[in-house]
């Protein structure tokens, strides 16, 4: 009788294990997630700690914004996803910031280390040349003129980048074409 038992439990728990890795609570895991997975493993495998350090954090990073956003198991969206990435490469840029002013230089060769994992799961950076199209068309379709209207024509840009082009390098071109 307690064979029966057994047998029929094992049973159960290896068919569970053939459903883990690809269903986590009944979702299907992001593309991220199963980027960060990845990134974890080839980490792991190498030994390399600071690969492994940024993969991690930016693990809780997003899950500290699926709490955010209302429970464990909520969806991002893609650009949500990479906001997060974003938000802490910014993190690591005011920390090498910080590093470089104390004099630090291990800990700013580490966190510049950092900063190369996590932007490679980012999408490639937008160009001037391909900027500068997008930003002629939304001028003429607001009809800026002046500098009072930059907010307006940044915010649009944003918009039609897509998170693509960097704040700075937006701002310098539309102020250019506004003056």
């Amino acid at each position: 009788m307690n064979r029966a038992r057994y047998k029929l439990r094992r049973r159960r728990t290896s068919r569970l294990r053939l459903r883990v890795p690809v269903w986590f609570n009944g979702m299907r895991m992001s593309t991220m997630n199963d980027l960060i997975t990845e990134g974890m493993k080839t980490a792991m495998r190498a030994k390399d700690s600071v690969a492994l350090g940024a993969y991690r954090g930016l693990k809780a990073a997003l899950q500290n914004a699926r709490l955010t956003k209302g429970s464990v198991n909520a969806e991002l969206s893609a650009s949500e996803e990479q906001n997060v990435v974003r938000k802490q490469i910014k993190q690591r840029e005011d920390a090498i910031a910080l590093y470089a002013q104390a004099g630090r230089t291990d800990q700013v060769e580490k966190e510049q280390a950092e900063i190369n994992v996590l932007a490679a799961l980012l999408p490639s950076e937008m160009t001037e040349a391909e900027i500068q199209p997008i930003l002629e068309a939304v001028i003429t379709e607001l009809g800026a003129t002046s500098k009072k209207d930059m907010g307006r024509v940044m915010k649009e840009m944003q918009a039609r980048t897509e998170g693509r082009a960097p704040g700075k390098l937006l701002s310098r071109l539309v102020g250019a074409c506004l003056n």
